[in-house]
């Protein structure tokens, strides 16, 4: 069965920095897509970043510059390098995995930046 863990999230100041980690389990083949959506209070789940095939990595315009995601060489756990945060970042991040027909979404963390 497939599991999904992020952590790293917090309370920063604007300007200040964050890293959260994914962690996915349970397959025995590598996830075709691994993805960050945030939500925040009162808006629907939105993309952040999303790698794909793990070749192709696409960002929200909104976290352009900003936001970087990387995988490891073992291709079950993703990270996304969160800089320049600003209040608007304040969501519930969550990672979302797939492979095949299978879609699996963790828990979520929390990211609040203060301004």
């Amino acid at each position: 069965q497939v599991q999904v863990v992020e952590s790293g999230g917090g309370l920063v100041q604007a300007g200040g920095s964050l890293r959260l980690s994914c962690a996915a389990s349970g397959s025995t083949f590598s996830f075709n897509y691994m993805g960050w959506y945030r939500q925040a209070p009162g808006k629907q789940r939105e993309l952040v970043a999303a790698i794909t095939s793990g070749i192709s990595t696409n960002y929200a315009d909104s976290v352009k510059g900003r936001f970087t995601m990387s995988r490891t060489n073992a291709r079950n756990t993703v990270y996304l390098q969160m800089n320049s945060l600003k209040p608007e970042d304040t969501a519930v991040y969550y990672c979302n995995v797939r492979i095949g027909i299978g879609n699996y979404w963790g828990q979520g963390t929390q990211v609040t930046v203060s301004s």
